[in-house]
This record gives structure tokens, sequence and C-alpha cells, in this order.
């Protein structure tokens, strides 16, 4: 597939990576020489530089010949902008942009149509990290929780404890309760310091290791508490970061939760004061103590800290756990960072590239593919397919997932057909149009993966 990428910061340069291991034709476009450069030393791709919006740029870049145009680049204007220019001048065939402000999402409906704006999908990183830290809120315990085929299907990553009822026992033994308790359920990968470990029925689960299990969505506590001691319902929230993404999961939260924020420009903790409802709003530094002390951090289950600064995120959230918080997310931009403090002081680290990466994917893939998740800070990734056909144009329906030939390191977790929700085994047969969720570790196959969905020619 040819792809156009607009910008080259975190989100384009990690999703030209992700599809170049593809073996896709991508061609990078931005106004930093700097930045190109790195990426044509480390990738076989192209690289134009110059504003994406630019009909010359855009031409330069060959978009009258490809197949869809990504602008992920920092300023909502050019990446709109640069889908029209694209669909009008070069009738290029899809177009995906990056959207931010709160105030183009809200007129969704109205500005992004062929009439309008012409953008096919429109990826808002904002929303996208609301949800991911809503789902870690809802589960405490879990390091990310994934929803799969309109929430009925999940994976969920948690790092085993003692105090887990299956701690110590095989995967046979975790498949015995399970079935006890009248729950399927699948570990899909195990992570052992750091190094992947293929499941299997004699696999011990030792203290530790970071475990992805696919399971019914109504299901996930049931089985995260036999990978560690369940932990109580969040109550007292405490949220450092008054910007969209502040606002946004506060409102969210604050009907359910007891919601603090802080924030430390004092025009926008006025505005906030004014938005949010019940939330208690501070206007101050999220490392100052003092207002911490005030705040009753002690008694906070979870701090959330969310400002734009890495450096802050970080050291506010030390702070708040050494002065008495249970638990600390942070939200981190430098992919570098993520690995250092993950599991330490702080808790639980999000990323928005990785959430941005995993939606932008979904719309890149071929076959029916209509769900991505990019997971364990990429290094691996799950996909939601729709098996099409039928047994003579199909090479997964009416055949037993055991007698499938899967690529390296891939697993069928989940079928979902229709309400049902099957977890799957060796013996599970896939019917036409159910939708199949795989986990992936190698994503070098992830191209073999797609064409194992896609009918032959002669489907009609």
């Amino acid at each position: 597939m040819k792809i156009i990428i607009l910008g080259a910061g975190q989100v384009g340069a990690t999703l030209a990576e992700n599809l170049v291991v593809e073996k896709n034709d991508i061609t990078v476009v931005d106004t930093n020489a700097e930045r190109l450069n790195q990426l044509k030393e480390k990738f076989d791709l192209r690289v134009v530089q110059g504003k994406g919006s630019y009909p010359r740029v855009l031409r330069e870049a060959g978009a009258e010949n490809v197949d869809m145009l990504v602008a992920v680049t920092s300023c909502d204007e050019t990446n709109m902008v640069a889908c029209q220019i694209a669909y009008s001048l070069f009738k290029t065939p899809r177009r995906i942009a990056r959207i931010r402000s709160p105030e183009y999402i809200r007129e969704t409906d109205t500005l992004f149509q062929l009439a309008g704006i012409p953008i096919d999908h429109l990826i808002s990183p904002e929303q996208l990290v609301i949800d991911s830290i809503y789902k870690l809120i809802e589960y405490p315990g879990a390091l990310q929780v994934v929803n799969f085929s309109e929430g009925k299907v999940s994976i969920v990553a948690v790092k085993a404890y003692y105090g887990g009822s299956s701690v110590g026992s095989d995967l046979a033994s975790l498949s015995d309760v399970m079935r006890k308790k009248n729950v399927n359920a699948l570990v899909v990968a195990i992570f052992r310091q750091d190094q992947p470990i293929h499941p299997q029925k004699s696999t011990i689960i030792e203290a530790g290791d970071e475990i992805f299990f696919i399971v019914d969505s109504q299901y996930i506590k049931t089985v995260m508490s036999e990978l560690q001691p369940l932990e109580k319902s969040y109550e007292r929230i405490m949220i450092a970061g008054g910007g969209n993404v502040g606002a946004g999961l506060a409102l969210r939260l604050e009907n359910d939760y007891k919601v603090k924020l802080i924030e430390n420009n004092e025009q926008r903790a006025a505005e906030l004061a004014e938005m949010l409802h019940k939330t208690v709003v501070y206007h101050s530094d999220a490392s100052d103590q003092e207002r911490l002390a005030e705040g009753h951090i002690e008694q906070v289950d979870v701090f959330i800290t969310i400002t734009n600064n890495d450096e802050i995120n970080i050291m506010s959230a030390m702070l708040a756990k050494n002065m008495g918080a249970k638990k600390a997310m942070v939200l981190i931009q430098r992919s570098a960072y993520v690995a250092l403090v993950q599991g330490g002081v702080v808790d639980i680290v999000i990323s928005p590239q990785q959430a941005t990466i995993s939606a932008l994917l979904g719309y890149v893939r071929k076959a029916d593919i209509i769900g991505v998740a990019s997971l364990r800070r990429g290094v691996a990734e799950a996909i939601e397919a729709i098996a099409h056909g039928d047994e003579s144009t199909s090479r997964v329906i009416g055949r037993e997932v055991g007698k499938i030939k899967l690529p390296p390191g891939t697993t069928i977790g989940a079928i979902v057909r229709g309400d049902k929700v099957i977890i799957a085994n060796n013996d599970s047969v896939i019917q036409q149009g159910d939708h199949v969720v795989m986990f992936i570790t190698h994503k070098e196959f992830i191209a073999d993966v797609e064409k194992l969905f896609q009918p032959s020619p002669f489907f009609l």
C-alpha cells in the first residue's frame, strides 16, 4: 500500500516504523529536515521536506498515486487543509487526520464529510487517552485494558503478585479453576523479565510476570483475582493538569467518584471551576507539597498526572506517592521514559502515542480488520478481523483453530459470533461473519495474518 504520512513527530515516526516493517511504500512529509534525515537513515522510506498542506509538497510526495493520506502534524488546521487539498486536487482515495481541539471535535458530524472537510477517519488523541484512563480506573490493578467487538471481549494486562490465587500454579490449573467458575479465559502471552514466554499448560505463573489474558468482558475481575489480590474500587481521585485531557477526564469521572483537580494557570483554573460541577478545583502547582497536603493526598486512591510536561508529571507523581497516595498514573510523551519509570514509584504509564497508533493502524490495515491495539509499548499487537467467504474461498472459515497455519507468535484468542463470546481452543471452528480476536507478538508477520482473512479473488 502506498501511504503519505504528514508529520514526523513521535506519532508519525512510530506509524511509519510500523508500516515500513509491514512492507508498505511510505513517504513522510515534515518541515523539520533533521527529523526526516533520522527517519531516512533508519527505515526504507521516502521523505519530502515542506508544509504538508501545500499542493506543491503533496504533489512531490506523490499524492496523485497513493492509496492513503495520514495527516498527524501537530497543527489541526494543517491536517484539515491537507485532507481537503488531497481530495480536491489529487483525488486521494482515503484521508485520515489527527484532530486535537475540542472546538473542532464538537462539530464532527457537520464538519468532517465530503461536502465539508473530506476526512474519512478522525483521530482524537485526547479522547483516546481519556478512554484508556477510564478503563484503568474501572479495573484497579490492570496495566492495560483493551475492548474489542463493541466491548464484548477484552484483552487485559496485569502483573502477577503473591496473594493471587493461581500465582505459583501452572496454566492448566488456572484453566481448571476458571472452568469451575464457568468463566472462559485464555492467557495469550507472558512477559518475564521483559522477555516473552509462549504460554503452555505446564507454564508456572510466577510473581512479577506480566500476563495478558483474553476474556468475556464481564469476567475481567474474576480472572484478575487469580493473578493478584483484587484491589478495592477507587473512590478518591486527584488529577494534576487541567488541559483538554484533565478537564475531559474530570467531567467523565465526577458523577461516580470524588474528584480533585490541580491546575497551575489561574485563568484556566477559574474556567474549570465553572465547567465542572462536582470536581474540586485547586489553583496550584502539582508539586506544591502544601497544596497536596491540603488536598489530603494521603487519602487519594489514585493520583493521575497529565500535564504536557513529562518531567513535571514524573516528579509530581513521585512526590504524591511519597506523601501517601496509594497509586500513581502518569502521562508520558517520550517513549524512552516509559520503560524507565513504570513499575517503580510510578504504577502505570499512559502513552498518548500508543493509543493514537492503535487507532490509526485500525484504519490502515488490509482485509476486514476493524480493531487494532498496540500493546506493551508497541512490542505486541492485538487485532480484530471479520471472517468472510466460505470454505472454498477462505483460509480460515470452516477450519478448526488448531489446524489453521498461523504465523509465528500469533494466537487466536476469541471468536465473537453475534452476542456470543467463544474463548478459542484448538477445536473451535470459525464461521462466516465471525469476529476473530488475535494476539500477535511478532509484528513482522502482521501482513501474513491479514492475508489469512482475505478471501481469494473468486469470492463474490
